[in-house]
């Protein structure tokens, strides 16, 4: 039988019109008996105040979605802004790098070039001299100024002051960080410890830090023993106390090691150190 609905319309002189019976298949049955069950209800719910009800939470919830689209709109825009901001600060440290580089690079330029330099600095066991400029020396260090500047141990133009705790290649990184500022990984990690002792005694805070940040990002456990002592002799407790911590939680790989022997007879109190921070890690767990 042919559904006056799902049945395709002949057309005739402009009408449709269905060529077969006038009867409905049992899904358009079906689907027509649906849509008056619903209807039905429909009507029953607007008698019984549901439909207001309903039509309330439809108010609400469309509230919400505008606030929804509000909220996303005020978000982009902060985006935006954050973004402009970003652009802006990415710029200014791009600019500063600029300066950075200038300023190293001119002084580096002018002590590898010996331009007017006015002083010489000589390592221990009387090797070479390495020349320098007495006003950045006293720029970058008080204790360096005290010594130019004294009385008592004041050195003359183009004299010779001599640094005994650092050998020539020590002291070659030593004038590259104070006249630009920085230093190469693999220099530091070679000389961290010299760099370190000569930074606390020339009370050359700058120095220190970067050294300090150096040990800290890179402590493992055949290096530990000796940032801790070099924390020690500087009496720098900040970067201690994660040494201490560090080996306290390997302290069976780093006590079984060879090098733990030799630091034990030269440290014997940060020895009992280490046990009091093992001991105390161990009540931790």
């Amino acid at each position: 039988m042919d559904c006056r609905i799902c049945t395709p319309h002949v057309l005739h002189h402009g009408y449709a019109y269905n060529s077969g019976s006038r009867g409905l298949c049992n899904a358009c049955l079906e689907g027509a008996r649906n849509i008056i069950n619903l209807m039905d209800e429909f009507e029953r719910e607007e008698g019984s105040g549901i439909t207001r009800k309903s039509s309330e939470t439809l108010a609400h919830v469309s509230h919400w979605m505008l606030d929804v689209k509000d909220t996303k709109n005020r978000l982009k825009e902060e985006v935006n802004r954050l973004e402009v901001e970003a652009n802006g600060l990415k710029e200014e440290v791009n600019v500063l790098k600029e300066e950075v580089s200038f300023l190293g690079a001119g002084f580096f330029t002018a002590l590898k070039d010996q331009t007017h330099t006015d002083i010489q600095l000589k390592p221990a066991n009387n090797g070479l001299s390495v020349p320098a400029h007495r006003a950045l020396l006293a720029a970058r260090s008080q204790i360096f100024k005290n010594m130019l500047d004294s009385d008592v141990c004041k050195v003359p133009p183009m004299g010779t002051l001599t640094l005994s705790e650092l050998n020539y290649e020590e002291l070659e990184c030593l004038l590259e960080f104070l006249y630009i500022g920085s230093l190469p990984k693999e220099k530091v990690e070679k000389h961290v410890y010299s760099l370190s002792l000569a930074a606390d005694k020339y009370e050359i805070s700058y120095l220190q830090k970067f050294c300090d940040r150096h040990m800290t990002r890179s402590m493992n456990t055949s290096n530990a023993l000796d940032f801790l002592e070099i924390s020690d002799i500087c009496s720098n407790i900040s970067l201690k106390e994660p040494m201490l911590n560090f080996i306290a939680k390997n302290m069976e790989d780093i006590a079984f090691s060879d090098r733990y022997e030799e630091f034990a007879l030269k440290n014997p109190h940060l020895c009992v150190q280490i046990t009091r921070a093992s001991l105390m890690n161990a009540k931790k767990k």
